[in-house]
C-alpha cells in the first residue's frame, strides 16, 4: 500500500454545525463515562444515558426519567441529545417508501429514504422465503462536491461535512418511525447526499455506532458504504478489513464517458477504482457492488455493456443496473424498461452478474438531493440552459471516444486535496 493508513485524509475542510454542543449520539467510547464521572455521578448513570440514546430513540433530556432533574438539565447544556433539528417526510409507493428531509442546527439540509420490502413467497414449513426489510439510505455530507450530473444533490454542490451524530440521528429518526409497528432498520446504506469517502472518519465512526452491540446493534454486514471513487479511500478501507459491502457508484466503464458521468474520474480514472475495489474484495472476502445509472443513448449501449463485462469479468463482484430519475438540469431521460434488460442480459452472457433496481419514490421526488435542490430554488433559466449545453457537448465527446480536457471543479479539486499526493 501506498498510503499510510492514519496519516493521508481528506482535510476538514468545511465548516462546523452552528449549535458548538456535541451530539450525544456520535460520542466517542468513553466520552460519556469521563462526563458521568466529571459531575461525580455513578458510572451507571452513562448506561442510563446511552440506553435512552439507543434503546428508547429520545429527542430531549428530559425523556430520561431514570436521571435525577439535575443530571438531566446539565445534560441538556452539554450535548445535544437529537442533532436534527425538524424532519419533513414525504410517503410515496403506498406507503413502500418514506423520503425526509431533516434540517440542522445550522438550517442545512439533508435527505435520508427509508424502503420498505414486505416479506414474500412461501417455504415448505410456512415461513417467507424472503424475510421482511427496512432498509435506510442516509446522507453524509450535506450537499456533494463531486457534481454528477445526473445527481441533483451534484447541483447543490458541498455545504459542509456531517458530524458523525448528525450522520446517526438520521438513523435513529428512522428507528422511531418503525418502533410503534413493532418494526426494525435491517440495513443503513450510505447513498445519500455525499461522498462518504470525502468524510471518511466520521462515516467510519458512524459504521462503529451502528455495529456496536451496546448502541444500534445492527451488524457490519448490514451496512453498505458507497463511493463514487475515492481510490485513497477504498485503500484505506482495505487496510482496515471492514466487513461491510463496498459499493462503488460506476455508472460507465470507459474513461471518456466516466469523466463526463463522474467528473472524479479525471483524478482517479475506471481501472484505478477498479483495482482498488478488486483488492478490498479479496483482502475482506465481501463481494463489491457496483452501481449503474441507466440513461438512454448515453450509457445503456453494447459497447458500454460489453465494456462493462470487460472490466468486471473475474472478480467478486455485482452490478445494480439503475433507471435515472429525471433531474431538470439534463437533457438526458432513463433507460427503458426494455434496454436495461437487454443490457442486464449482455453483462451476465459476459460473466458478470446483474440485478434491475426499481426505482422508488419517484413521486416523492426520489432523485437524491432533489428535496433539499426543490427547497432551495429553482436555478436561473440560462443556468440551466448552460448547464444543458456544457452535458451535451462533453457527452457528444464522450461518445466518440474523446476524453475531457476540463479540470476538476473548484470544489470538488479541494475536497480530494488530502488525496492527490497518494496515487
Amino acid at each position: 500500500m501506498t498510503e499510510p493508513s492514519t496519516a493521508a485524509r481528506a482535510p476538514r475542510r468545511s465548516k462546523p454545525a452552528t449549535d458548538p454542543r456535541p451530539g450525544l449520539s456520535g460520542l466517542p467510547d468513553g466520552a460519556l463515562e469521563a462526563w458521568v464521572a466529571a459531575q461525580g455521578q455513578s458510572p451507571y448513570r452513562a448506561g442510563q444515558i446511552r440506553d435512552g440514546v439507543w434503546r428508547q430513540n429520545i429527542v430531549a433530556a428530559e425523556e430520561l426519567g431514570t436521571l435525577p432533574a439535575g443530571l438531566r438539565g446539565s445534560l441538556d447544556r452539554a450535548f445535544r441529545v437529537d442533532t436534527i433539528a425538524a424532519d419533513e417526510v414525504t410517503v410515496s409507493d403506498k406507503g413502500l417508501t418514506e423520503k425526509t428531509l431533516h434540517l440542522l442546527s445550522d438550517g442545512g439540509l439533508i435527505e435520508s429514504v427509508l424502503m420498505h420490502y414486505p416479506a414474500r413467497g412461501r417455504r415448505e414449513d410456512g415461513r417467507p422465503e424472503h424475510r421482511e426489510r427496512h432498509t435506510l439510505c442516509i446522507s453524509s455530507q450535506a450537499g456533494c462536491a463531486v457534481g454528477c450530473p445526473f445527481c441533483a444533490t451534484g447541483e447543490l454542490g458541498l455545504g459542509r461535512d456531517l458530524e458523525t451524530a448528525e450522520i446517526l440521528d438520521q438513523v435513529r429518526h428512522a428507528a422511531r418511525r418503525l418502533a410503534p409497528g413493532g418494526a426494525h432498520l435491517t440495513n443503513v446504506v450510505f447513498m445519500g447526499m455525499g461522498e462518504p469517502l470525502l468524510n471518511l472518519d466520521r462515516v467510519l465512526e458512524a459504521v462503529a455506532a451502528l455495529s456496536d452491540p451496546h448502541r444500534f446493534g445492527l451488524g457490519a454486514r448490514h451496512v453498505v458504504v458507497s463511493t463514487s471513487g475515492v481510490v485513497p479511500g477504498i485503500r484505506r478501507l482495505t487496510e482496515l478489513n471492514p466487513q461491510f459491502t463496498l459499493a462503488i457508484s460506476l455508472h460507465a466503464a470507459r474513461d471518456p464517458l466516466r469523466d463526463v458521468l463522474v467528473p472524479l474520474n479525471r483524478r482517479w480514472p475506471v481501472a484505478e477504482v477498479v483495482a482498488a475495489a478488486r483488492a478490498c474484495a479479496r483482502t475482506t472476502g465481501r463481494r463489491v457492488s457496483y452501481e449503474y445509472v441507466m440513461i438512454s443513448g448515453v450509457n445503456d449501449t453494447d459497447v458500454d455493456a460489453d465494456a462493462l463485462a470487460g472490466l468486471l469479468r473475474g472478480d467478486l463482484a455485482h452490478v445494480n443496473l439503475i433507471p435515472m430519475n429525471p433531474v431538470a438540469h439534463t437533457p438526458w431521460q432513463a433507460s427503458s424498461p426494455q434496454r436495461v434488460a437487454q443490457f442486464a442480459a449482455r453483462l451476465q452472457q459476459g460473466g458478470v452478474g446483474a440485478t434491475v433496481r426499481r426505482n422508488r419514490g419517484q413521486d416523492a421526488g426520489a432523485a437524491c438531493g432533489q428535496l433539499a435542490a426543490d427547497r432551495a430554488g429553482e436555478p436561473p433559466a440560462p443556468t440551466v440552459a448552460h448547464r444543458r449545453a456544457v452535458i451535451v457537448r462533453q457527452s457528444e465527446m464522450a461518445l466518440r471516444g474523446d476524453r475531457s480536457a476540463e479540470r476538476l471543479p473548484a470544489d470538488l479539486e479541494a475536497a480530494v486535496a488530502g488525496w492527490a499526493g497518494n496515487r
